[in-house]
């Protein structure tokens, strides 16, 4: 249970988390992107792993090794990876935009894009929150998302989990990357009980 007036709590994480991902990407990338929070859901695990898909992805998940307790996850194409890192690394270094495989320093580019991320969203909830939360070293991996979820959350007591459905979109490229968070949402329910709205 949570008090209604708390709800707009939510669509603040959402946009605050949002924000900073955006600012940094934009720092670091050289293009302008914006961060767009399409919905916040509490969804059964099961249909996330449908709405995910089978599909393969790139995906950068940490954990939050303090309250809220849980999961991050984003996702995003081969393609938005590549477009992501040659911004990044600009003149310095070579980048094959038409090379099907990550050369090391793209790797090394999109495992610092995932730090960037990953940080600034969780940045962006703890100011929320009036808190600070911990999180793990960004783990990497590519194949199919639904398979992402299953192995972060599939063997979860509670079947819900809470879904910000959220894109971060360069205004120059058709980068997309969606992210989906799971944090334990009892321990969440508490962080926000304590704040005065």
């Amino acid at each position: 249970m949570i008090d209604i007036r708390k709800l707009g709590l939510f669509n603040r994480m959402a946009k605050e988390g949002g924000n900073t991902v955006a600012n940094h990407l934009s720092q670091m990338t050289g293009m302008e992107t914006e961060m767009e929070i399409t919905k916040i859901n509490f969804i059964d695990i099961p249909d996330i792993k449908t709405h995910v898909g089978d599909e393969k992805q790139i995906g950068i998940s940490i954990e939050m090794v303090e309250k809220p307790h849980g999961h991050i996850l984003f996702l995003f194409n081969a393609a938005s990876a590549k477009d992501l890192a040659t911004g990044m690394i600009g003149d310095m270094g070579e980048t094959d935009p038409n090379a099907s495989g990550f050369t090391d320093m793209e790797r090394s580019a999109i495992q610092e894009i995932g730090n960037i991320m990953t940080s600034g969203f969780i940045d962006g909830w703890a100011n929320v929150l009036d808190t600070t939360i911990d999180i793990s070293t960004p783990n990497f991996t590519f194949g199919p998302g639904s398979g992402m979820v299953d192995q972060l959350v599939g063997g979860r007591d509670n079947e819900m989990a809470l879904m910000f459905d959220s894109r971060v979109h360069a205004l120059e490229s058709d980068i997309n990357v969606k992210v989906y968070t799971f944090p334990e949402l009892e321990e969440l329910v508490d962080l926000m009980q304590e704040i005065e709205v």
